[in-house]
Protein backbone atom coordinates (compact mmCIF):
# COMPACT_ATOMS: atom_id res chain seq x y z
CA UNK A 1 0.00 0.00 0.00
CA UNK A 2 1.34 3.62 -0.94
CA UNK A 3 0.74 6.24 1.36
CA UNK A 4 2.10 9.79 1.78
CA UNK A 5 2.58 11.42 4.91
CA UNK A 6 3.29 15.15 6.09
CA UNK A 7 4.95 15.32 9.47
CA UNK A 8 4.53 18.26 10.96
CA UNK A 9 6.91 19.91 13.87
CA UNK A 10 6.89 23.76 15.38
CA UNK A 11 8.94 23.64 18.49
CA UNK A 12 12.22 22.42 19.37
CA UNK A 13 10.20 19.69 21.85
CA UNK A 14 8.15 18.73 18.51
CA UNK A 15 11.25 17.35 16.36
CA UNK A 16 12.25 14.87 19.63
CA UNK A 17 8.68 13.46 18.86
CA UNK A 18 9.00 12.95 15.18
CA UNK A 19 12.70 11.49 15.21
CA UNK A 20 11.03 8.36 16.33
CA UNK A 21 8.43 8.42 13.27
CA UNK A 22 10.91 9.44 10.73
CA UNK A 23 13.22 6.77 12.02
CA UNK A 24 10.73 4.04 11.68
CA UNK A 25 9.40 5.27 8.20
CA UNK A 26 12.81 5.09 7.29
CA UNK A 27 13.10 1.11 8.18
CA UNK A 28 13.49 -0.47 4.25
CA UNK A 29 10.02 -2.50 4.23
CA UNK A 30 8.54 0.68 4.81
CA UNK A 31 10.65 2.38 1.91
CA UNK A 32 9.61 -0.17 -0.47
CA UNK A 33 6.12 -0.62 0.27
CA UNK A 34 5.81 2.50 -1.05
CA UNK A 35 5.49 5.09 1.96
CA UNK A 36 6.67 8.72 1.18
CA UNK A 37 7.09 11.80 3.49
CA UNK A 38 7.74 15.24 4.17
CA UNK A 39 8.54 17.11 7.04
CA UNK A 40 7.40 20.68 7.55
CA UNK A 41 9.15 22.95 9.84
CA UNK A 42 6.42 25.31 11.18
CA UNK A 43 8.92 27.70 12.56
CA UNK A 44 7.23 28.66 15.27
CA UNK A 45 10.11 28.79 17.65
CA UNK A 46 13.37 28.94 15.84
CA UNK A 47 17.04 29.50 16.40
CA UNK A 48 19.32 28.83 13.86
CA UNK A 49 21.97 27.68 16.02
CA UNK A 50 20.46 25.25 18.47
CA UNK A 51 18.12 24.07 15.04
CA UNK A 52 21.16 22.67 13.70
CA UNK A 53 21.83 20.72 16.64
CA UNK A 54 18.78 19.54 17.05
CA UNK A 55 18.84 18.07 13.90
CA UNK A 56 22.28 16.69 14.12
CA UNK A 57 21.51 14.99 17.72
CA UNK A 58 18.14 13.30 16.37
CA UNK A 59 19.76 12.20 12.86
CA UNK A 60 16.83 14.07 11.10
CA UNK A 61 17.19 15.66 7.57
CA UNK A 62 17.05 19.59 6.90
CA UNK A 63 13.09 20.12 6.74
CA UNK A 64 11.16 19.55 3.32
CA UNK A 65 9.64 22.54 3.86
CA UNK A 66 10.38 25.99 6.44
CA UNK A 67 6.72 28.44 7.06
CA UNK A 68 9.19 30.75 8.86
CA UNK A 69 6.20 31.85 10.87
CA UNK A 70 7.77 33.40 13.93
CA UNK A 71 6.53 34.76 17.14
CA UNK A 72 3.15 37.21 17.46
CA UNK A 73 -0.29 36.44 19.46
CA UNK A 74 -1.69 33.39 18.94
CA UNK A 75 -3.94 34.48 16.52
CA UNK A 76 -1.47 36.02 14.42
CA UNK A 77 0.88 32.53 14.57
CA UNK A 78 -2.04 30.27 14.05
CA UNK A 79 -3.16 32.14 11.24
CA UNK A 80 0.29 33.14 9.59
CA UNK A 81 0.97 28.99 9.78
CA UNK A 82 -2.36 28.24 8.54
CA UNK A 83 -1.95 30.47 5.42
CA UNK A 84 1.48 28.76 4.45
CA UNK A 85 0.53 25.11 5.16
CA UNK A 86 -2.41 25.16 2.83
CA UNK A 87 0.22 25.73 -0.05
CA UNK A 88 2.51 22.60 1.67
CA UNK A 89 -1.09 20.65 1.30
CA UNK A 90 -1.92 21.38 -2.05
CA UNK A 91 1.62 21.09 -3.40
CA UNK A 92 1.28 17.36 -1.80
CA UNK A 93 -1.90 16.52 -1.56
CA UNK A 94 -0.90 14.09 1.66
CA UNK A 95 -3.19 11.19 2.41
CA UNK A 96 -2.57 11.71 6.15
CA UNK A 97 -0.56 14.80 8.33
CA UNK A 98 1.29 13.80 11.32
CA UNK A 99 0.19 16.54 14.76
CA UNK A 100 2.28 16.56 17.67
CA UNK A 101 1.27 17.75 21.35
CA UNK A 102 -0.33 20.96 21.58
CA UNK A 103 1.18 23.84 19.98
CA UNK A 104 -0.31 26.33 17.85
CA UNK A 105 1.55 24.33 14.63
CA UNK A 106 -0.92 21.68 15.85
CA UNK A 107 -4.05 23.35 15.65
CA UNK A 108 -3.01 25.54 12.75
CA UNK A 109 -1.98 22.27 10.50
CA UNK A 110 -4.64 20.06 11.68
CA UNK A 111 -8.07 22.44 10.55
CA UNK A 112 -6.08 23.63 7.35
CA UNK A 113 -5.85 19.64 6.39
CA UNK A 114 -9.53 18.46 7.65
CA UNK A 115 -10.41 21.57 5.46
CA UNK A 116 -8.54 19.93 2.36
CA UNK A 117 -10.34 16.53 3.63
CA UNK A 118 -6.70 15.30 4.64
CA UNK A 119 -6.72 12.67 7.24
CA UNK A 120 -4.91 13.84 10.81
CA UNK A 121 -2.97 12.31 12.67
CA UNK A 122 -2.00 13.67 16.32
CA UNK A 123 0.14 11.78 18.72
CA UNK A 124 -0.14 12.46 22.35
CA UNK A 125 -4.05 12.60 22.36
CA UNK A 126 -5.68 12.63 25.21
CA UNK A 127 -4.34 14.35 27.51
CA UNK A 128 -6.05 16.72 29.57
CA UNK A 129 -5.12 19.38 32.27
CA UNK A 130 -8.47 20.43 32.94
CA UNK A 131 -7.32 23.76 32.91
CA UNK A 132 -9.00 25.94 29.71
CA UNK A 133 -6.78 28.96 30.49
CA UNK A 134 -3.76 27.01 28.92
CA UNK A 135 -3.98 27.94 25.19
CA UNK A 136 -2.67 24.24 24.83
CA UNK A 137 -5.81 22.94 26.20
CA UNK A 138 -7.64 24.30 24.11
CA UNK A 139 -5.24 23.08 20.85
CA UNK A 140 -5.69 19.65 22.37
CA UNK A 141 -9.10 19.48 22.74
CA UNK A 142 -10.05 20.90 19.35
CA UNK A 143 -7.43 18.97 17.29
CA UNK A 144 -8.33 16.27 19.28
CA UNK A 145 -12.12 16.81 17.88
CA UNK A 146 -11.30 16.16 14.53
CA UNK A 147 -8.53 13.76 13.91
CA UNK A 148 -8.47 10.52 12.38
CA UNK A 149 -6.07 9.13 13.84
CA UNK A 150 -5.78 9.71 18.03
CA UNK A 151 -2.60 8.06 19.22
CA UNK A 152 -2.57 7.73 23.37
CA UNK A 153 0.58 7.67 25.31
CA UNK A 154 -1.70 6.85 28.37
CA UNK A 155 -4.90 5.41 29.88
CA UNK A 156 -6.21 8.26 30.68
CA UNK A 157 -6.53 9.97 27.49
CA UNK A 158 -8.15 7.10 26.00
CA UNK A 159 -10.92 7.93 29.31
CA UNK A 160 -10.72 11.36 28.07
CA UNK A 161 -11.62 10.02 24.84
CA UNK A 162 -14.11 8.21 25.48
CA UNK A 163 -15.95 11.01 27.69
CA UNK A 164 -15.76 13.54 25.27
CA UNK A 165 -17.16 10.92 22.68
CA UNK A 166 -14.38 10.12 20.37
CA UNK A 167 -15.65 6.66 18.36
CA UNK A 168 -13.15 4.17 19.34
CA UNK A 169 -12.37 3.11 16.54
CA UNK A 170 -10.49 6.06 15.72
CA UNK A 171 -8.19 5.81 19.48
CA UNK A 172 -4.48 3.81 19.27
CA UNK A 173 -3.15 3.05 22.84
CA UNK A 174 0.25 3.11 21.05
CA UNK A 175 2.81 3.99 24.14
CA UNK A 176 4.89 7.39 23.89
CA UNK A 177 7.40 8.48 21.63
CA UNK A 178 9.40 10.79 23.61
CA UNK A 179 10.37 7.62 25.68
CA UNK A 180 11.44 6.54 22.54
CA UNK A 181 13.47 9.38 21.53
CA UNK A 182 14.90 9.38 25.14
CA UNK A 183 16.15 6.02 24.64
CA UNK A 184 17.59 6.25 21.34
CA UNK A 185 19.14 9.68 23.14
CA UNK A 186 20.50 7.86 26.28
CA UNK A 187 22.45 5.54 24.09
CA UNK A 188 24.12 8.70 22.12
CA UNK A 189 25.89 10.19 25.29
CA UNK A 190 29.39 11.38 25.49
CA UNK A 191 30.33 13.06 28.23
CA UNK A 192 33.97 13.99 26.71
CA UNK A 193 32.09 16.37 24.11
CA UNK A 194 29.69 18.85 27.01
CA UNK A 195 31.13 22.46 28.26
CA UNK A 196 29.04 20.90 31.69
CA UNK A 197 30.72 17.92 32.21
CA UNK A 198 33.19 19.72 34.83
CA UNK A 199 30.50 21.62 36.20
CA UNK A 200 28.76 18.23 36.69
CA UNK A 201 31.71 16.73 38.49
CA UNK A 202 32.47 19.29 40.62
CA UNK A 203 28.90 19.82 41.83
CA UNK A 204 28.31 16.07 42.46
CA UNK A 205 24.75 16.07 43.48
CA UNK A 206 22.61 19.12 42.20
CA UNK A 207 18.79 19.78 41.55
CA UNK A 208 17.98 20.86 37.57
CA UNK A 209 15.23 23.47 36.93
CA UNK A 210 13.44 24.47 34.03
CA UNK A 211 11.49 27.10 33.96
CA UNK A 212 9.33 28.67 30.88
CA UNK A 213 5.34 28.54 31.61
CA UNK A 214 3.98 31.98 30.32
CA UNK A 215 1.68 31.45 34.04
CA UNK A 216 5.18 31.54 36.18
CA UNK A 217 7.64 33.89 34.34
CA UNK A 218 5.07 36.41 33.40
CA UNK A 219 2.93 37.46 36.71
CA UNK A 220 5.73 39.68 38.38
CA UNK A 221 4.40 38.81 41.88
CA UNK A 222 4.57 34.36 40.72
CA UNK A 223 7.78 34.63 39.56
CA UNK A 224 9.40 36.35 42.41
CA UNK A 225 7.76 34.07 44.56
CA UNK A 226 9.09 31.12 42.56
CA UNK A 227 12.50 32.85 42.44
CA UNK A 228 12.49 33.63 46.07
CA UNK A 229 11.81 29.63 47.10
CA UNK A 230 14.66 28.81 44.55
CA UNK A 231 17.43 30.78 46.38
CA UNK A 232 16.43 29.53 49.62
CA UNK A 233 16.46 26.03 48.39
CA UNK A 234 19.69 26.25 46.45
CA UNK A 235 21.40 27.41 49.94
CA UNK A 236 21.77 23.43 51.09
CA UNK A 237 21.32 21.78 47.50
CA UNK A 238 22.73 23.78 44.36
CA UNK A 239 20.79 24.21 41.01
CA UNK A 240 21.72 23.39 37.60
CA UNK A 241 19.73 26.28 35.57
CA UNK A 242 19.48 26.04 31.42
CA UNK A 243 17.44 29.20 31.14
CA UNK A 244 14.95 30.10 28.83
CA UNK A 245 15.50 33.43 26.90
CA UNK A 246 12.07 34.52 27.55
CA UNK A 247 12.38 33.76 31.40
CA UNK A 248 16.11 35.17 31.22
CA UNK A 249 14.51 38.65 30.01
CA UNK A 250 11.81 38.53 32.20
CA UNK A 251 14.11 37.97 35.35
CA UNK A 252 16.33 40.89 34.00
CA UNK A 253 13.39 42.71 33.49
CA UNK A 254 12.10 42.49 36.82
CA UNK A 255 15.36 43.40 38.66
CA UNK A 256 15.31 39.95 40.44
CA UNK A 257 18.72 38.39 41.63
CA UNK A 258 19.55 34.71 41.69
CA UNK A 259 21.82 32.89 44.48
CA UNK A 260 25.13 32.20 43.08
CA UNK A 261 24.06 28.62 44.38
CA UNK A 262 21.68 28.76 40.88
CA UNK A 263 24.33 27.68 38.13
CA UNK A 264 22.52 29.54 35.30
CA UNK A 265 23.64 28.14 31.81
CA UNK A 266 22.53 28.94 28.17
CA UNK A 267 19.92 26.69 26.68
CA UNK A 268 21.83 23.51 26.08
CA UNK A 269 20.88 20.41 23.57
CA UNK A 270 19.03 17.60 24.01
CA UNK A 271 21.60 15.37 25.19
CA UNK A 272 23.73 17.63 27.28
CA UNK A 273 20.27 18.24 29.33
CA UNK A 274 19.69 14.61 29.39
CA UNK A 275 23.60 14.45 30.19
CA UNK A 276 22.64 16.79 33.63
CA UNK A 277 19.13 15.81 34.60
CA UNK A 278 19.74 11.98 34.13
CA UNK A 279 21.91 12.30 37.73
CA UNK A 280 20.38 14.91 38.96
CA UNK A 281 19.11 14.95 42.76
CA UNK A 282 15.87 15.80 41.66
CA UNK A 283 14.02 17.57 38.35
CA UNK A 284 12.05 20.80 39.07
CA UNK A 285 10.20 21.97 36.40
CA UNK A 286 7.27 23.23 34.60
CA UNK A 287 7.53 21.40 31.71
CA UNK A 288 5.42 18.86 29.95
CA UNK A 289 8.18 16.22 28.42
CA UNK A 290 10.36 16.35 31.47
CA UNK A 291 7.48 15.26 33.64
CA UNK A 292 7.28 12.07 31.54
CA UNK A 293 11.03 11.07 30.44
CA UNK A 294 11.83 11.39 34.59
CA UNK A 295 9.48 8.76 35.79
CA UNK A 296 10.95 6.87 32.47
CA UNK A 297 14.43 7.03 34.17
CA UNK A 298 13.26 6.69 37.92
CA UNK A 299 14.56 10.52 38.49
CA UNK A 300 11.96 12.46 41.18
CA UNK A 301 10.19 15.43 39.54
CA UNK A 302 9.20 18.48 41.23
CA UNK A 303 6.22 19.93 38.89
CA UNK A 304 5.86 24.11 39.42
CA UNK A 305 2.37 23.78 38.17
CA UNK A 306 -1.24 23.28 39.43
CA UNK A 307 -2.09 20.91 37.46
CA UNK A 308 -0.58 18.19 34.92
CA UNK A 309 -2.21 16.74 31.70
CA UNK A 310 0.56 14.19 32.38
CA UNK A 311 -1.24 12.46 35.36
CA UNK A 312 0.13 9.01 35.01
CA UNK A 313 3.40 10.41 36.03
CA UNK A 314 1.70 11.40 39.33
CA UNK A 315 0.06 8.01 39.62
CA UNK A 316 2.68 5.72 39.27
CA UNK A 317 5.51 8.04 38.06
CA UNK A 318 8.08 10.05 40.07
CA UNK A 319 6.55 13.18 39.77
CA UNK A 320 5.05 15.31 42.53
CA UNK A 321 2.52 18.81 41.85
CA UNK A 322 3.55 21.46 43.98
CA UNK A 323 2.31 24.45 42.05
CA UNK A 324 3.34 27.66 43.56
CA UNK A 325 3.32 26.67 47.13
CA UNK A 326 6.88 27.36 48.43
CA UNK A 327 6.11 25.78 51.70
CA UNK A 328 5.13 22.27 49.58
CA UNK A 329 7.97 22.83 46.83
CA UNK A 330 10.88 23.26 49.98
CA UNK A 331 9.27 20.67 52.02
CA UNK A 332 9.06 18.36 49.05
CA UNK A 333 13.11 19.15 47.91
CA UNK A 334 14.72 18.32 51.02
CA UNK A 335 12.51 15.17 51.45
CA UNK A 336 13.85 14.15 48.33
CA UNK A 337 17.57 14.98 49.18
CA UNK A 338 17.25 13.22 52.08
CA UNK A 339 16.09 9.84 49.93
CA UNK A 340 12.59 10.27 51.11
CA UNK A 341 11.03 9.65 47.98
CA UNK A 342 8.72 7.35 45.76
CA UNK A 343 10.37 5.69 43.13
CA UNK A 344 7.38 5.11 40.58
CA UNK A 345 7.34 2.64 38.08
CA UNK A 346 7.27 2.72 33.90
CA UNK A 347 3.75 3.31 32.43
CA UNK A 348 2.52 0.62 30.10
CA UNK A 349 3.98 0.58 26.20
CA UNK A 350 6.78 3.04 27.19
CA UNK A 351 9.15 0.83 25.73
CA UNK A 352 10.58 2.27 23.16
CA UNK A 353 8.08 1.07 20.12
CA UNK A 354 5.45 3.82 20.34
CA UNK A 355 6.00 4.78 16.93
CA UNK A 356 6.32 1.44 15.01
CA UNK A 357 3.25 1.04 16.65
CA UNK A 358 2.53 4.16 14.97
CA UNK A 359 3.61 3.22 11.91
CA UNK A 360 2.05 -0.19 11.87
CA UNK A 361 -1.22 1.62 12.37
CA UNK A 362 -1.29 4.21 9.30
CA UNK A 363 0.14 0.79 7.45
CA UNK A 364 -2.84 -1.34 7.94
CA UNK A 365 -5.44 1.29 7.45
CA UNK A 366 -7.44 2.43 4.98
CA UNK A 367 -6.79 5.87 5.41
CA UNK A 368 -10.05 6.95 7.22
CA UNK A 369 -9.02 6.15 10.77
CA UNK A 370 -10.30 2.24 10.59
CA UNK A 371 -9.53 0.21 13.95
CA UNK A 372 -6.65 -1.84 13.59
CA UNK A 373 -5.66 -4.07 17.02
CA UNK A 374 -2.18 -2.90 18.39
CA UNK A 375 -0.35 -4.92 20.21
Amino acid sequence: MKMNIVIVAGARPNFMKIAPIVKALSAMHYVQSGFTWKIVHTGQHYDDEMSKVFFKELDLPEPDYFLNAGSGSHAVQTAKIMVEFEKVCLEEMPDVIVVVVDENSTIACSITAKKLHINVAHIEAGLRSGDMTMPEEVNRIVTDSISDFLFVTEKSGLENLKREGIPEEKVFFVGHVMIDNLFNQLNSLNESVYETTSLKLKLGKYLFLTLHRPSNVDDNVVLKKIIGGLNEISEYIPIVFPVHPRTKKRIEHCGFCLSDNIKVLKPLSFRESLYLWKDAVAVLTDSGGLQEETTALGVPCVTLRENTERPITVEIGTNTIVGTDLVKLKETVSNISKGLYKEGSIPEKWDGQAAQRIIQVLCKSDRTGSKISVT
